[in-house]
């Protein structure tokens, strides 16, 4: 009996000294000893791990599960860029809201629209948008705004803000003229190393002439700023880039005289000589771009399945056909689409985030096809919610709005910030 009880109080030691080393073991574990503090299910991505090697800052940013970690930010990538909204105001800068008043379009047919609410939003409780941003309602002619949001792209990576632009004296429907602001992006983005491209929109009786005017007027007073993105092309030259939104509009017949050596008012071997991309949204206007003399396409759209554009499963095909027609594609990926606060009956192309999933679904495809440059829709593109600007929780009387939690409000610069690791380290091996 005495035997059996000194036997049992070894056993008994030796496991609670087993349990001891157990628990000190574990304190002492990191990410990179196999356990990860990214969103559930990240961590089986190989990205996720391979990053995690690579340093990149000495300033502090928060990870998506609030676990703070140090990470090189000096450098940015000028192959990774992002379509960027400059036409937000509120009252201190403008007199008034702009933007985030927007009106909620009504369905085109009206028996549809019956259903749904009218009128306008009612700032700075009520905006267009599902989501609130951290930065509250702003104007984009603050600074202290636009400072602000180039230290985000800077802590993302993003190389290039590709700004949303109306010719001088012009705007969307629902905004004001903020030509004045290009200097001030281009000035801002100087400082933190980041490019700025154009995309140009189609305001109203845009053709190939008046597009002509735009990019001698963007080349000539924009053109030598040190900020203003230039692309190397294939054959070393070195030029401006131009995104044409709804590029199909116009006739490929018409951009054929702007774009295309034969051209009547041709660009090509000009001054104003520059890489042009068209929008892609139906099948067709594959050929329309190439016809048009385009040097290459996009998708834009976040909205997978919205348009054959914008559908993941379309873009190897689409890529092999730039292949064969010496045509440069540039998928263009979002982190979700929510437009029902200015669309409230278009709830059918609503496409939720999945707390970042559905964005690095969208990366992955992207750079299965290998493209030269990778399109994110959008920085801050609220009405539509494809923003990755940071957001906040917020809740009214009348309204609850989205947010990114349980994750921090800058999650999704930090899933593009590792997924630009990524894309850059897959194409140093495309090039081997």
């Amino acid at each position: 009996m005495a035997r059996f009880r000194r036997k049992a109080c070894i056993a008994l030691f030796l496991f609670t000294l087993f349990i001891f080393g157990t628990m000190m073991g574990l304190r002492t574990l990191k990410p990179s000893d196999g356990f990860s503090d990214l969103a559930p299910g990240l961590e089986l991505m190989p990205f996720a791990e391979q990053s995690e090697k690579r340093s990149m800052s000495s300033e502090v940013i928060s990870r998506p599960q609030g676990t703070v970690y140090t990470q090189q930010q000096t450098n940015v990538y000028y192959d990774l860029h992002i379509f960027y909204y400059m036409w937000y105001g509120n009252p201190k800068f403008d007199g008034n809201y702009i933007h985030w008043d927007h009106v909620m379009v009504p369905h085109w047919d009206p028996k549809i629209s019956a259903s749904y609410p009218k009128g306008r939003h009612s700032p700075p409780e009520d905006i267009g948008s599902s989501f609130y941003p951290e930065l509250g309602p702003y104007s984009s002619k603050d600074p202290e705004v636009l400072e602000g949001h180039m230290r985000q792209l800077k802590a993302a990576a993003i190389g290039v803000v590709v700004l949303s632009w109306y010719p001088p004296g012009t705007a969307d429907e629902n905004g004001e003229a903020v030509e004045d602001l290009v200097p001030l992006v281009l000035e801002a983005a100087l400082r933190h190393n980041i490019k700025v491209a154009f995309h140009i929109q189609p305001y109203k009786d845009r053709d190939d002439r008046t597009l002509h005017d735009n990019i001698k007027y963007i080349i000539d007073n924009f053109g030598s700023h040190a900020a203003f993105y230039r692309y190397k092309t294939s054959t070393s030259k070195t030029l401006p880039l131009f995104y044409i939104y709804d590029s199909y509009l116009t006739p490929p017949e018409a951009w054929a005289n702007l774009l295309t050596l034969t051209g009547s008012h041709s660009v090509r071997n000009t001054p104003y000589d520059a890489v042009f991309i068209g929008l892609l949204v139906e099948e067709g206007h594959k050929h329309d771009i190439l016809t048009a003399g385009y040097d290459g396409i996009y998708t834009y759209f976040a909205s997978n399945g919205f348009s054959y554009g914008s559908s993941h499963q379309n873009w190897k095909s689409i890529k092999s056909f730039c292949d064969t027609n010496n045509l440069m594609f540039i998928p263009s990926v979002g982190p979700g689409y929510i437009d029902t606060s200015i669309r409230p009956w278009n709830n059918h192309n609503t496409r939720n985030r999945v707390n970042g999933k559905y964005y690095e679904t969208a990366l992955q495809a992207a750079l299965t096809v290998r493209p030269e440059i990778v399109s994110i829709t959008s920085f801050n593109e609220w009405h539509e919610g494809t923003q990755i600007e940071k957001a906040m929780p917020k809740k009214t009387a009348t309204r609850l709005y989205l947010d990114y939690l349980p994750h921090q409000s800058d999650l999704y610069l930090v899933l593009t910030r590792k997924w630009a690791e990524h894309f850059n380290k897959e194409k140093e091996q495309w090039l081997m």
